[in-house]
């Protein structure tokens, strides 16, 4: 069995390689950069993206098995992929959506094989973005400072390999949050006493948070579904569930446990 991992090197995509590759799973992995992936040894690197599938055709022979995490641009074309990838074998699949479902998710709803969709909250990777003001200023800007139950990257991707590995989970919607609901203050509080200093939340306006992402090459859209979502998280965002203790068999890991991970990206 091979299983196809696109995104191979995001967020997420890089801990459902891993989890596979601990398991023993024969793994290719498909990213836009080979040469810098930093990919556990073993795993096959192929070159190319899930916005191309009209690409792909060699990607998916002897293909059985397929993750897809849903990014910018795949809409057009995520119907066209699931079912290049149904016609070339697959007959499993998961899928971490892009925050609602979309024409991607759908397809895969449709395809008529083994499919599982993963509705992760609000990642705990989403703090990287304040590295830098943190190391420079010891400061965070942000509008909100509201409730979030934040998950976990490498148990959005553990649940994501056990579905793709055990059986149980076809048509299966999974909700996926961390142990706790932290506002935006208590992560800084988390991230302050690993770090052995204060650091200050500065309130900015709606607008700033828009225009800073706009600055980053984020649409008009996507910066303000972002932010809105901030503004007004659903009850999902903030409610916890344990979902990934009853999928991988152990608790889902907390934010403090993520920041003991990541510490070093914070100092200056």
């Amino acid at each position: 069995m091979t299983v196809l991992v696109t995104g191979a090197t995001g967020n997420t995509g890089r801990h459902v390689v891993a989890e596979l590759v601990r398991r023993g799973e024969r793994v290719r992995a498909l990213t836009r950069n080979p040469a810098g992936a930093r990919l556990p040894a073993g795993v096959e690197l192929v070159e190319g993206t899930h916005t191309a599938p009209e690409t792909l055709t060699e990607a998916f022979e002897g293909v059985t098995r397929l993750h897809i995490t849903v990014t910018a641009g795949l809409a057009d074309v995520g119907a066209d992929l699931v079912k290049r990838a149904v016609d070339a074998g697959v007959r499993r699949m998961t899928i971490v959506w892009g925050g609602y479902v979309g024409p991607t998710e759908q397809a895969m709803a449709e395809s008529g094989v083994e499919w599982t969709r993963l509705e992760p909250q609000e990642f705990m990777s989403n703090a990287l973005t304040w590295t830098d003001s943190i190391r420079t200023g010891k400061v965070v800007r942000e509008p909100f400072d509201l409730p979030s139950a934040v998950v976990h990257e490498g148990d959005i991707g553990a649940v994501a390999a056990t579905a793709l590995v055990e059986d149980g989970h076809s048509g299966k919607v999974y909700n996926l949050t961390g142990p706790e609901a932290l506002t935006t203050s208590e992560r800084i509080a988390i991230l302050s006493a690993a770090l052995g200093h204060d650091i200050t939340l500065e309130r900015i306006t709606r607008q700033q948070a828009i225009d800073r992402l706009l600055a980053d090459g984020v649409s008009v859209a996507d910066a303000e579904y972002v932010v809105g979502w901030h503004s007004d998280p659903p009850v999902e965002a903030r409610t916890v569930v344990d979902t990934v203790e009853k999928v991988i068999g152990r608790p889902a890991r907390t934010f403090a446990q993520w920041v003991a991970e990541h510490a070093d990206r914070f100092k200056p």
